[in-house]
């Protein structure tokens, strides 16, 4: 059974930076096959597509609303995908979700909420003013 697992949430200050990191489990062989994919749910507001990153960390992908603050990243020898968050704002609260993608590529529907073959629980992050 896959286990995609979250962490590095919490509370930070508006303009300060986080790492959100993102382990999977369950089929160690087969993690470098897969995209990896971040997203985001503020209260009240649709789950949204943060970034991708393909199987071999080739192609990054991030959303307009983080382009250039955010930076997307993986290590396939430990089975791990990193999400650094700079310049973070106040909008950028929300759980925020690690996803496997059922495809090694960054496909156009990459920030769909239905493309993810797994989720993770999901994890808090809130930026304060």
């Amino acid at each position: 059974q896959v286990q995609v697992t979250e962490s590095g949430g919490g509370l930070v200050q508006a303009g300060r930076s986080l790492r959100l990191n993102c382990t999977a489990s369950g089929f160690i062989f087969n993690f470098i096959y897969f995209a990896m994919l971040w997203f985001r749910q503020a209260t009240r507001k649709v789950r949204e597509g943060v970034s991708c990153i393909d199987w071999g960390g080739h192609e990054t992908l991030v959303s307009a609303s983080v382009w250039g603050r955010f930076t997307v990243s993986r290590n396939n020898h430990k089975n791990e995908h990193y999400l650094l968050m700079n310049q973070l704002k106040p909008e950028d609260t929300a759980m925020y979700y690690c996803a496997i993608s059922p495809s090694g590529y960054c496909e156009d529907s990459w920030s769909s909420a239905d493309h993810p073959k797994h989720w993770g629980r999901g994890m808090q992050v809130t930026v304060s003013s």
